[in-house]
């Protein structure tokens, strides 16, 4: 039985990968069977260090609900988008004469919660989505359509360490703001007009400790009903438009 996913922009076949990687494009995923010897296979591993694509090694099971065509142990899927380096984003938005602001997104899973933030993020004026490379909702059809194309708009950055990124964008003069409700500053008394990256946390747990550890401030939203806490692309939202608000104030 086939996987339920959109394979429109699958890649099988050991040699077509390489391919697609020597020509230079985005994976979004790649899975390898467990276990593959080989030269060509060996061919394909050396060329992954020049990848910013998740790898898992899954049974061959894993592959044939993928497809049941000749896949040689190997099954990739082209991401919809280009994947940017945040180094090089940062430094063409000083460049513009910008205030750059930056969103982080700590293992963000679900695919419309992403599309939705990154909806609203090409919205509010956000520069750059930074996301991990593992634990982080994919770049798949779904999460284009939630977006209303603003995937395709707005650089999307994956690094393999988020928490390295968060201590790059500090050490280049933004702010690092965690949105939770464990945080200590509201909102609304949070000023989020200068050089920012805003760091919104998973579904399940939030910001981690490291990011909030690392961050300037931690700022929450004073809520006055029963319910505790706001689903992420909401909260997110708020966070945004409040940043927009007061650069355009």
């Amino acid at each position: 039985m086939k996987e339920k996913t959109d394979t429109s922009n699958m890649i099988y076949g050991i040699r077509a990968v390489i391919e697609a990687i020597d020509a230079g494009k985005d994976l979004e995923r790649i899975f390898i069977q467990k276990d593959l010897k080989g030269e060509l296979i060996l061919e394909l591993l050396q060329r992954l260090p020049n990848t910013q694509s998740p790898v898992s090694r899954v049974p061959v099971e894993r592959l044939k609900r993928f497809t049941t065509k000749n896949h040689q142990g190997v099954v990739a899927f082209a991401s919809p988008v280009k994947h940017h380096h945040i180094e090089e984003v940062v430094a063409q938005v000083f460049e513009r004469g910008e205030i750059p602001f930056v969103l982080l997104l700590d293992r963000i899973t679900d695919v419309r919660n992403f599309g939705a933030i990154a909806r609203t993020a090409e919205a509010s004026g956000v520069h750059a989505i930074v996301i991990p490379m593992k634990y982080s909702a994919q770049v798949n059809p779904d999460a284009m359509k939630t977006s209303a194309g603003a995937l395709a708009k707005i650089p999307v950055c994956r690094v393999e360490d988020i928490l390295g990124a968060a201590k790059y964008l500090q050490s280049s003069g933004l702010e690092l703001v965690a949105c939770s409700e464990k945080g200590k500053t509201p909102l609304h008394t949070a000023t989020l007009d200068g050089p920012l990256a805003l760091i919104l946390g998973s579904e399940e747990d939030g910001v981690s400790i490291e990011l909030m550890a690392q961050s300037n401030e931690q700022c929450f939203i004073p809520m006055a009903g029963s319910i505790a806490s706001l689903n992420v692309s909401a909260a997110g939202a708020i966070f945004m438009y409040e940043a927009l608000r007061q650069r355009i104030k």
